[in-house]
């Protein structure tokens, strides 16, 4: 057997597809081996998570998909439909079990990813969801939306809406949870990160130094500090106990 990587470009929409073929159960002689071929994202992929466990990768497309791929080999498991329009962001659940995606259609799916089927939809922002986030312990599902300039906290079992944070004065990128769980941080179009307590919504702390956009935020694993990515070009990492600026790469 053998694997054969193909890469198609797409001139009209500088979009890349992807394909393989696996030839299996050949050997030099014979006269038909057995042949699959496979193809990838039939548009712009624009979010990638790993399941917990390292074995998937899942991917969400401008083509309105996610598809699930067996990190090891590269085949397509599964392709999960539903969303009307781009997926901007798919994360797995602690347990590896749940997908959860948003997107522009304005919308949170939540997926089992052995079956494929939606165990909830909810519409709670009035645009595009631009970020998805598990808590630590799979209880709750954070979500930002573009331009309602929120975050959005939901109960990862039943899709209810736990609470709402306000403060940002435009669009929200990015959120990411603390590691215990404690926190949010929420990147943002206005220039800012924030930092929010998980069970009031009370708004501790913002982080101001960017001169554009703030796209990307993460936590760093002992939760002492914050990464956040910019349009100006930076990478700036925040001591979250003082807000201060460490450095900027």
């Amino acid at each position: 057997g053998g694997v054969v990587f193909g890469k198609v470009w797409n001139d009209q929409f500088c979009h890349e597809l992807f394909s393989w073929m696996v030839v299996s159960n050949m050997t030099y002689g014979e006269a038909k081996p057995e042949i699959y071929v496979q193809m990838g994202h039939t548009d712009t992929v624009e979010s990638v998570a790993f399941s917990p466990d390292g074995n998937y990768i899942a991917s969400g497309s401008s083509d309105n998909t996610i598809k699930l791929w067996e990190a090891s080999t590269g085949k397509l498991v599964r392709t999960f439909v539903g969303h009307e329009d781009i997926v901007e962001s798919v994360a797995f659940s602690p347990d590896g079990n749940y997908i959860a995606s948003g997107s522009r259609d304005k919308t949170i799916k939540l997926r089992e990813v052995s079956t494929g089927e939606v165990v909830w939809t909810v519409k709670g922002h009035e645009s595009m969801v631009n970020s998805v986030a598990f808590s630590p312990d799979g209880k709750y599902i954070a979500s930002a939306g573009s331009w309602d300039e929120r975050i959005k906290l939901w109960e990862a079992s039943t899709g209810k809406l736990v609470r709402t944070f306000e403060g940002h004065e435009y669009g929200v990128n990015s959120v990411a949870f603390s590691p215990d769980g404690n926190y949010i941080a929420s990147g943002s179009w206005d220039k800012t990160i924030k930092l929010w307590e998980v069970s009031t919504g009370k708004l501790v702390r913002t982080f101001v130094e960017h001169e554009y956009g703030v796209n990307s935020v993460a936590f760093s694993p002992d939760g002492d500090y914050i990464a956040s990515g910019s349009s100006d070009r930076t990478i700036k990492l925040w001591e979250v106990s003082t807000g201060e600026l460490v450095r900027t790469f």
